[in-house]
């Protein structure tokens, strides 16, 4: 190449760019159909997962899965890690703060906080009079899943449903009180 003039090599370039130019044309084309495609993947998905979460909350207000509330109140041992948590309007949740390795619930006597890891350790404070929540906040600290944010609800607003779903038919049940 170091042989040929400038002449040549832009003769050589225009010559590739005309033979460029229906691929490129085809290519557009291609990319044109892809994108049609993956609108519709993109809009199935949501409305799959529109439709699993309407289902989701109608389980929820028929009472298939208790609150965390009923949870704690209806159990005597377990992890937390063993449920799934959401919020009433569907909202899937991790219980504790953000950035935790696990999940855990805050109890309070009214003066003291102890926080629990696991549901024998949850039942045991309540069982012992504790509220879920702390001094003057009661409630159940959530954070969503891979983000920062957290908020305080009420333990009547977060549901609990096994993470397994072949154990969500009975298993439920027998946790409520």
């Amino acid at each position: 190449m170091s042989g040929l003039d400038a002449v040549e090599l832009e003769r050589r370039v225009a010559e590739l760019r005309e033979r460029m130019r229906p691929l490129e044309h085809e290519l557009a084309g291609l990319r044109g159909q892809r994108d049609v495609f993956l609108t519709e993947l993109r809009r199935r998905r949501r409305l799959a997962e529109r439709t699993s979460r309407a289902d989701l909350k109608a389980s929820m207000k028929e009472g298939q899965f208790p609150t965390v509330a009923e949870l704690v109140a209806g159990s005597e041992a377990g992890s937390l890690e063993d449920f799934v948590y959401n919020l009433k309007t569907g909202g899937q949740v991790r219980l504790g703060f953000p950035g935790s390795r696990s999940q855990s619930l805050t109890f309070t006597d009214g003066v003291k906080l102890e926080s629990a890891s696991d549901l024998g350790h949850a039942a045991r404070l309540y069982g012992a009079g504790w509220e879920l929540g702390s001094p003057g906040r009661p409630g159940v600290r959530v954070h969503f899943p891979g983000t920062r944010q957290e908020r305080l609800v009420g333990a009547d607003e977060v549901y609990a449903r096994p993470s397994d779903p072949r154990a969500q038919g009975e298993d439920v049940e027998q946790l409520r009180p």
